[in-house]
């Protein structure tokens, strides 16, 4: 009770102490109270790494004086005595909304520009936002932030690709803002994410994103040198906010090397909120050196008691439910720096469970608390006042009866800028745990949690639950229950008191009056010596162990990266694409990842030696059109996109890489889609399964781009049909005028005088510089024409066009021209403007003397590109041969690529298959898919996979089913869509 009076007057004081002491006051002559208060025998953390037992923490005016064994307490202290007790620094969540409101959605219909005057051209960059403008405090949810440890919170608008700036905000609900503002200004915010706010269509994809972030910090550095007359208050926010901390919110491992990715570009060193699967690739994130700002979101178990549905559970998701809470032990173990969080959280109450499975699974008490204390504070610059018990930090402080990343440990007392949030009554004894007692001859077992905050019991009685009703204050117990007879609305009302050692005494009071002495005596936890090291050896059986990371972390993925070989294939039929055609009975030497040697007996006494007897060796299948391996395809918020590349967003977990691998496909040319006439530049990649995703690229890429014709990129289907152009005329205007500008720009450029940088122009002036080629999607032969005229007009050619359906029409003009076409076999009447498609388009270009590829632009079809190109021997009388270099050499000519792949030459790389038959055959199987000199693709390895597959699942819902008989939540199956991404499929990250 003294305690209790204590506290009320250090709130008292707290009142005045918060006051802004230059405002009028009419209140009367009040006098300010500014005492010391010492809390006393603690056992207090100071910091992550020092922690002093039995030692005092002296605070005044909301701030630590002194900490220390020996501190020297004034007179007039109010003193605290925590013996027994800890104390440590409140924790700081540096990603939160805090008493900020969602914004609501504005706008109807599409809108291709933007909304304000005076500001950037896209309404999604927002420098100039200050959350402070609508921050308002909520002291309903600091409240809920006391329970879980924090006492200070960084938070922002949760709105657009730029947000504006973010505020450090105490949650003192015992003041006003002008003493909760810790710093109006600290940290600026972005994403990829567009305002919910504004209609404006572009950025329409995560890639439009990524180029609108490059353009804006290009304006910003031009608006900055006075190189633009008119006012942009977003570019003078922007510059003017590039000194604060810059915070990315990513939400996954891909993005957050995508938006270091960005920042790196501009020496700009992001603080990343990142996803909770970095631990795929701990490498690749230590290589981007940002501190990561950490969820711990850990999914829950699947209910699999059906086995069906369990089936349709994919290994990946079983093992994010596994691997998700080792990943902050992995961060911590590598070096990463990284701050926990509450973001992301359904409900936060669930951020201190999850922290202490986090814990559970490895990761350091030490390290915990760095995450929330100080690594926080130093990424806010706010060192000196935060993140410690050290002299002249705020009084931010933890009050607790032990360790606190301990199940059982209760938090007391959580005290903001020296003003006390109770959270349980630390002079209440602590009555939790199992009690046993008995009534009128019955048993009866008591279960009784939270009772220092919000007391809750459970009783039974043979087997049966009964409804209670339990009420505690100042170690008196009062509990009301139904008899165990349910025919009768009869009550037992036990009164008890709690200053016994484990146990409860007092008296019960029947349902007909009499009473009867009562005692109930608490359960023992875990017996001593040998049982209890036997409960220790069961508990650490049960402990979930992490599954084993593979490359990528989804079935069928590598335990250890494969690496390059010496491999010797013995007397194959052997497919050269070369002027030695097919060799029948011939050996191929690999090594250093390339081909080493063709002929007969061969020999290496280093190489492993594969026996190619009757089956077909030949060059890898290049895929000159495909969408596979890409988290974005279209950015169709404009009709230009050029901007814009697809090596932005490539996916290097996409199960279709090793898909066609098995198909035998060892490159792709991954285009953009055909949302508009420009489009965006292309990534050429190996299928190298298991690489990171910038290593798929190939070095030295060609640069290509996407242009498109007809129905898509007028929007015949379009529900909105409103951004130009909206007619094949309307198309080739587009090309005339954007390359016009690029003509001029270029001339500017190349002038020296000074320019304003424009990613979009610089892309379509490589065009007229013949840096960059075109593939572009066609099929009417009046746009083939008209595409093929404008090009000669600006003095460039067009390199492929694909599709190209019609492409047979109009073959002696894309001879003239000297244009490729890379086609589909046998594709027809899938939409109007294909109506007049026939499957010996291929041959009839083929013997105009046309370089001609057969494309998928499928994740099915190209898994069988090798019969597809077997189906212009039949439609056209195509040679074997010939028709085996639609899917090797062609595709590689066309790509500007024939130098290094497409044939089985002597220093080419090693990019090769071994086929069980003839490689155009039906029957023919791809045993192995190697790519300069590594095998990505092994039949037999495959069979042995997917047994290992089984497996690994098995045992992962053998966990599961652990899980839910300990009585821990689970989720239920759902169907996941798998989408598919194809010419016409726009973005859904937005």
């Amino acid at each position: 009770m003294i305690k209790t009076h204590l506290r009320l007057l250090i709130l008292m004081c707290s009142f005045s102490l918060f006051a802004q002491d230059y405002f009028p006051s009419n209140s009367g002559v009040v006098s300010n109270n500014s005492n010391y208060t010492a809390f006393t025998n603690a056992t207090i953390h100071v910091s992550p790494t020092e922690i002093i037992d039995n030692a005092t923490l002296l605070i005044k005016d909301g701030k630590v004086v002194s900490v220390g064994k020996s501190v020297n307490i004034p007179k007039n202290t109010t003193k605290i005595n925590l013996s027994g007790k800890t104390i440590y620094p409140s924790f700081i969540d540096m990603y939160t909304t805090f008493g900020v409101k969602k914004p609501k959605r504005g706008g109807n219909g599409p809108q291709y520009g933007a909304s304000r005057s005076g500001y950037y051209w896209n309404d999604h960059i927002m420098p100039e936002q200050d959350v402070m403008a609508t921050f308002e405090y909520d002291k309903k949810s600091a409240s809920e932030l006391h329970k879980l440890g924090f006492g200070v919170v960084n938070t922002h608008m949760p709105d657009g690709v730029v947000r504006g700036t973010g505020a450090l905000i105490a949650l003192n609900n015992n003041a006003d803002n002008s003493m909760r503002v810790v710093d109006g200004e600290t940290t600026q915010h972005l994403s990829f994410s567009k305002s919910v706010t504004s209609q404006q269509r572009y950025p329409s994809s995560i890639m439009g994103s990524m180029a609108l972030l490059r353009q804006m910090y290009n304006d910003a550095s031009w608006y900055e040198a006075g190189n633009i007359d008119t006012k942009d208050l977003s570019l003078e926010a922007l510059n003017k906010n590039k000194n604060l901390l810059q915070i990315f919110e990513a939400g996954s491992r891909v993005n957050l090397m995508r938006a270091d990715k960005v920042g790196d570009a501009f020496n700009i060193q992001y603080t990343i909120v990142g996803g909770g699967d970095e631990y795929e690739r701990i490498p690749e994130i230590k290589s981007t050196n940002a501190t990561i700002i950490l969820p711990i979101d850990f999914q829950l178990a699947y209910d699999v008691d059906d086995p069906f549905l369990a089936s349709t559970i994919s290994l990946s998701d079983m093992r994010s439910w596994n691997q998700q809470p080792h990943n902050p032990r992995l961060l911590a173990e590598n070096g990463i720096k990284f701050a926990l969080t509450t973001h992301g959280l359904k409900s936060n109450k669930t951020f201190s469970s999850n922290l202490l499975k986090a814990i559970e699974m490895g990761l350091s008490k030490q390290k915990a608390l760095e995450a929330l204390t100080t690594i926080p504070a130093s990424l806010l610059g706010k060192s000196d006042i935060l993140g410690t018990l050290k002299a002249g930090s705020y009084a931010n402080f933890l009050i607790t009866d032990g360790d606190i990343f301990e199940k059982k440990t209760k938090l007391y007392e959580n005290w903001v800028q020296g003003s006390p949030n109770v959270i349980a009554n630390m002079n209440t004894k602590n009555i939790d745990g199992d009690y046993n007692f008995k009534l009128d001859n019955t048993d009866f077992k008591l279960s009784i949690s939270e009772s220092t905050s919000k007391p809750k019991a459970k009783l039974e009685s043979n087997d049966k639950t009964l409804g209670s009703k339990l009420s505690y204050k100042d170690d008196w117990m009062n509990l009301t229950f139904k008899t165990a007879d349910s025919t009768k609305k009869e009550y037992i009302r036990i009164v008890a008191n709690a200053s016994g050692n484990n146990s409860l005494n007092g008296k019960a009071i029947l349902p007909n009056g009499n009473e009867i002495a009562f005692y109930a005596n608490k359960s023992k936890t875990e017996d001593s010596g040998k049982k209890g090291d036997k409960k220790k050896a069961d508990d650490d059986t049960d402990t979930p162990l992490m599954s084993p990371i593979t490359y990528p972390n989804l079935a069928y993925g590598f335990t250890e990266k494969p690496k390059s070989e010496t491999l010797l294939f013995k007397n194959a039929t052997v497919w050269t694409n070369e002027k030695e055609g097919i060799l029948e009975h011939t050996d191929v030497l690999v090594k250093d990842g390339k081909i080493s040697k063709i002929g007969k007996n061969l020999s290496n006494k280093n190489a492993t030696v594969i026996d190619a007897t009757g089956k077909h060796v030949t060059a890898g299948i290049i895929d000159e059109h495909s969408h596979i391996a890409a988290s974005s395809i279209n950015e169709g918020g404009q009709n230009s996109s050029a901007e814009v590349t697809i090596e932005d967003v490539l996916d290097d977990e996409s199960i279709d890489i090793y898909r066609n691998l098995a198909g035998g496909v060892t490159s792709i040319q991954i285009l953009h889609g055909s949302a508009n006439p420009i489009g965006g530049r292309s990534a050429i990649i190996k299928l190298k399964w298991g690489e990171a995703a910038d290593d798929l690229v190939y070095d030295d890429s060609p640069k290509f781009i996407k242009f498109a014709l007809g129905e898509n990129v007028k929007q015949s289907r379009s529900r909105t049909n409103s951004r130009f152009p909206q007619s094949r005329m309307g198309v080739e205007q587009v090309f005339v005028d954007y390359f016009t500008r690029a003509k001029a720009y270029d001339k500017l450029k190349k002038s020296g005088k000074p320019y304003r940088y424009d990613a979009e122009m610089e892309t379509l002036a490589e065009i007229l510089n013949g840096e960059r080629f075109i593939s572009c999607h066609s099929y009417v032969q009046s746009e083939i024409n008209m595409l093929m005229k404008v090009a000669e007009q600006f003095d460039f050619k067009i390199n492929t066009f694909t599709h190209i359906l019609e492409g047979y029409k109009v073959a002696d003009k894309m001879k003239a021209h000297g244009v490729g076409g890379s086609t589909f076999s046998d594709w027809w009447a899938y939409k109007y403007e294909v109506n007049d498609a026939i499957p010996y388009n291929a041959a009839i270009m083929h013997n105009a003397g046309i370089t001609v590829a057969i494309n998928s632009d499928d994740p099915e079809m190209s898994r069988r590109l090798n019969q597809e190109a077997a189906k212009s021997v039949k439609y056209g009388g195509v040679s074997e041969e010939e028709a085996w270099k639609f899917v090797t050499l062609n595709p590689a000519k066309l790509l500007h690529l024939d130098q290094r792949v497409g044939s089985l030459k002597v220093g080419k790389d090693a990019d090769m298959v071994l086929w069980s038959d003839h490689p155009l055959s039906i029957y023919a199987k791809a045993e192995k898919t190697i790519i300069e000199g590594v095998t990505y693709f092994d039949l037999e390895t495959d069979k042995q996979m997917r047994e290992a597959i089984k497996k690994e699942k098995g045992e992962l819902i053998n966990l599961m089913l652990q899980d839910k008989n300990k009585g821990l939540k689970t989720q239920p199956v759902k169907k996941k869509e798998n989408h598919t991404l194809h010419c016409d499929s726009m973005d859904l990250h937005n």
